[in-house]
This record gives C-alpha cells, sequence and structure tokens, in this order.
C-alpha cells in the first residue's frame, strides 16, 4: 500500500509540472515587444496589451451617425457616405457641398453623396424630433470623448509608444496614451480579435501621411478602435483609416482618403472627395 501511495503521489506531482510549465506571466505590463527596428526615432515594434482589458467607449445616440459636428460638416467636389450626417448646434447653412434635397416636413434632408438608407440633419431642421435628436447626440459625443479621456493606460509600455510617431507598428489591444502630439508616418497594423478593444488618447494633434493604411489583422474590427484627440485630426489624401475618431476639435480627411468608421467632432468636418463608411 505505501508503495501504490508513492506511485501516485510521484505521478500527480509530475502532472502538475508539467501542466505549470509555460503559465508564467507577462514582465507586469501586460506588453510584449516581438520585434524591434529603429526608424525616425521610433521603435518598430509590436506591441500587445491583455486582450480584453479595454472596454468600449459607449456612443449612445451618437452611434446614429456617420459624421456628428458642431459647427460645419463640407465636403468638395464629391464624397460617398454611408450612413446619417449630422450637425448641431449649427444650422443647415452649415452642411456646404452636399446639394441638399429637404423632405415636406422639414425633418432631414437626402443627397445623392449620401446612402439611400442615410439622411442629412441639422439643428435648425423643424420637423419631428430631429432637433432633440441632435442635442442628445452631440452630448453623448461629448460624454464619449471625455469617458474615453478618462480612461487609463493599460501599462508603462503603451504610454508615448515612439514618442509620438508611430513607424512600422503592430499594435495589440489596450488604452494608449501620449502626452504629445501623434504622427503616423507608414502603415499602421492593429492585430487582435473581433472582440478586442483599442482606446488611443492623444493629448495634441493627430496626423497620418498621405497613401497609407490602418490595417486591422486577426479579426480586429474598426467598431472596436477610439481615437480621443484634443487636437486636430488630419488624415493624408489617399490613405485609409479605420475606428471611432472623437475629436475635440476639427477633422480633416485629404483628397480620397477613406475611413471605416465614424467622424465624430466637436467643431468642424472638412471632406475632399472622400469615402466614410460606419463599421
Amino acid at each position: 500500500m505505501r508503495n501504490g501511495f508513492k506511485s501516485k503521489f510521484w505521478v500527480m506531482a509530475l502532472f502538475l509540472a508539467v501542466s505549470m510549465t509555460g503559465c508564467g506571466g507577462d514582465d507586469g505590463g501586460g506588453v510584449t515587444p516581438r520585434s524591434a527596428n529603429s526608424a525616425g526615432g521610433a521603435d518598430a515594434a509590436t506591441r500587445g496589451a491583455v486582450s480584453g482589458e479595454a472596454a468600449a467607449v459607449p456612443l449612445g445616440s451618437a452611434a446614429n451617425y456617420a459624421i456628428l459636428a458642431k459647427t460645419g460638416v463640407s465636403t468638395s467636389p464629391i464624397s460617398v457616405v454611408t450612413g446619417n450626417v449630422g450637425l448641431s448646434p449649427a444650422a443647415r447653412v452649415g452642411l456646404t457641398g452636399w446639394s441638399e434635397s429637404y423632405d415636406a416636413s422639414d425633418t432631414f434632408a437626402t443627397s445623392a453623396q449620401v446612402s439611400a438608407t442615410g439622411k442629412l440633419y441639422a439643428a435648425d431642421l423643424v420637423g419631428g424630433t430631429t432637433t432633440v435628436d441632435l442635442t442628445a447626440a452631440v452630448g453623448n459625443m461629448e460624454t464619449a470623448y471625455t469617458a474615453a479621456a478618462g480612461r487609463t493606460a493599460t501599462s508603462a509600455a503603451t504610454t508615448n509608444v515612439g514618442t509620438g510617431t508611430l513607424t512600422s507598428l503592430t499594435l495589440a489591444p489596450g488604452v494608449y496614451e501620449w502626452g504629445t502630439a501623434v504622427t503616423i508616418p507608414t502603415d499602421l497594423t492593429l492585430n487582435g480579435s473581433a472582440t478586442d478593444i483599442w482606446i488611443f488618447k492623444v493629448a495634441g494633434t493627430l496626423d497620418m501621411a498621405a497613401a497609407k493604411n490602418v490595417i486591422l489583422s486577426g479579426g480586429a474590427q474598426a467598431k472596436n478602435i477610439f481615437w480621443q484627440v484634443s487636437g486636430a485630426v488630419t488624415i493624408g489624401a489617399n490613405t485609409h483609416f479605420e475606428g471611432i475618431i472623437l475629436g475635440q476639435t476639427s477633422i480633416t480627411l485629404g483628397n480620397l482618403a477613406s475611413i471605416n468608421g465614424r467622424l465624430l467632432a466637436q467643431t468642424a468636418i472638412i471632406l475632399d472627395a472622400n469615402t466614410v463608411k460606419v463599421p
């Protein structure tokens, strides 16, 4: 009996030892650089945060709009928008370049530049509940901005990545924070699953170079990517962007740039033959 007990004890000990192999944690910050290469003063590294650490930023009724701004939404010459366009507290005069056609009840406008199911709304449209709806949506947009700004960075490794210059990076899910402006001079890849969340907090401006791309891999989805930016946002010509931009000031898209996401600005949005599609 004693020998049988010892045999069982050592079998169990061996099983536990094998099970624990490889179960150690990371460096405590949940961030694992996989490669490094200095370019333009920034580390070209794959940076990862523990999946699921970040929760999505609630948009409330602001999610009813592909484009929502407070002072103006202009396009020149022609853009293509899938989703609604909203403007408040500014009046319809702030919707420029859309060739609007207003319905008989003065509730909304349609445009050849907005998808068949999408409509344009402004604060001075008196039909239905347009004014009330827009006021609520703008309030929700501002609340979402504040909520995103209040998130805590996932770790030290997701703080001031690349000192604000994101060159040839692949970023895993998490909350990223910069106390400076952010420039994206190359393609930027976001790698994660369909349920992972990215929140980018930028204390200054956000600029992405022309003819570049935000690339999603591993199942990552634009609806789960949030860019909270205190300064002006400028997306270069022919560049493709992904995610929901929560801008405290203006958002400007260069000629033929596109975005799979939403443009939510607390001042104006300026388009130039762009494609905007709700994710």
